[in-house]
């Protein structure tokens, strides 16, 4: 058997984990951590990203990024001039994201209601990254994965944010984290963090990317029509919110 575990975690995040000055417009925090069965990965969703590239573009050089995609800036500038261009490049982006073999746990904290709820306030990315781990431990002790390494792959920042998040990975990893109530051995299911930079046009990167803002907005803005949540929502594995 392997060392290795047989699934593979992409994690991405949406809004300013930064407690200090908090946009009133954007009061959130997501991280989002997808889980994908290698095989499946391998077979169905790499090449799913590739074909919606090459039908669009010409080639699968670009990388999918949900903020250029919204804004339509380039190379997605096409999007604003061509509408029924626009409409069927979101029907398949919407479809390939819904039929995609994954499963999701996100934690969203609404930075304004924990500041205002607590005196001295944890740091959302560790609160939600201590949660996202959490809930992956679990799902990997229930598939037959204690003991082999899961690599779980952060979008690279540079400098000091990477290596501040990479210490408090081992952290939790290490069973040094104290917050909340439950207690996790993570040593039956060892965690290695990965940096890789958006330019590596990693599928579940961009996968993960395209889910992170709109799953923030769910949880800002519950009574906004939110066709990208609805795509892949019976993929969720959990969807927390805090405070």
């Amino acid at each position: 058997m392997s060392d290795f575990s047989d699934y593979i975690v992409f994690a991405d995040e949406s809004g300013d984990h930064g407690m200090y000055k908090i946009d009133a417009q954007f009061p959130v925090f997501a991280l989002v951590f997808c889980v994908f069965e290698k095989k499946l990965y391998l077979e169905e969703v790499e090449p799913a990203i590739r074909s919606l590239k090459f039908k669009y573009f010409g080639h699968d050089a670009i990388v999918l990024h949900e903020r250029e995609i919204r804004k339509e800036t380039p190379p997605f500038s096409f999007l604003r001039r061509d509408k029924a261009l626009r409409e069927a490049f979101h029907n398949d982006l919407t479809t390939l994201m819904a039929n995609v073999p994954m499963l999701w746990y996100a934690s969203v904290i609404h930075k304004q209601r924990h500041q205002d709820k607590y005196r001295d306030p944890w740091n959302p990315y560790e609160i939600a990254m201590q949660f996202c781990m959490e809930k992956v431990w679990a799902l990997m002790m229930r598939r037959g994965q204690r003991d082999r390494t899961l690599h779980i792959l952060f979008e690279a920042r540079g400098g000091n944010e990477d290596r501040d998040l990479e210490l408090e990975f081992r952290r939790v990893a290490a069973n040094e984290a104290h917050w909340g109530w439950r207690r996790v051995d993570y040593a039956k299911v060892p965690m290695e963090p990965i940096f890789v930079s958006k330019n590596a046009n990693m599928a579940g990167h961009q996968i993960t990317d395209l889910m992170a803002r709109p799953l923030a907005l769910k949880h800002l803005r519950p009574d906004q029509p939110n066709r990208a949540v609805d795509a892949i929502w019976p993929k969720m594995g959990y969807y927390k919110t805090f405070p």
